[in-house]
């Protein structure tokens, strides 16, 4: 899945929102406090339900620039990435891009046949976050 989209936000704050959000949840996963300084190859394993984990690395973290991680299961490899690109002092352009690769016949096929159906509705999700993230913007400037 890949998303262009024009933020009405300045990057250094979509790239702390973000950032924000990974360490809280390295802290949840790990009781552990880390700086942002050291999450570029970063690791850890992370808990989805009872019977669900993967391990989660942190690939890329570049200040106001870039984040990408990869999620890895006994079924998939997932990896996330976005690309910041400032336009002014006031938006920014976020490429946000994820590919997945699933292992085996059987779950490659599970994995294809739910991502039509459930693309859209992600993307939708996904487009609503990042209004949210404008608007706590905009709360924040004003309040």
């Amino acid at each position: 899945m890949e998303i262009v989209q024009k933020m009405q936000v300045p990057a250094e704050f979509l790239y702390e929102t973000i950032i924000n959000s990974v360490l809280a949840d390295i802290e949840s996963q790990t009781e552990k406090k880390i700086p942002e300084k050291q999450l570029e190859g970063f690791e850890y394993t992370k808990t989805f339900s009872k019977h669900a984990k993967a391990t989660l690395r942190i690939e890329e973290a570049r200040k106001n620039e870039s984040y990408a991680y990869r999620t890895t299961s006994n079924k998939n490899d997932f990896l996330v990435s976005y690309q910041i690109r400032p336009i002014d002092n006031e938006s920014c352009e976020l490429h946000y891009n994820e590919t997945m690769k699933s292992f085996g016949f059987l779950q490659n096929m599970n994995d294809t046949i739910f991502g039509l159906f459930l693309s859209p509705m992600k993307k939708k999700r996904f487009k609503q976050m990042l209004k949210q993230i404008e608007a706590a913007y905009f709360n924040k400037a004003e309040g």
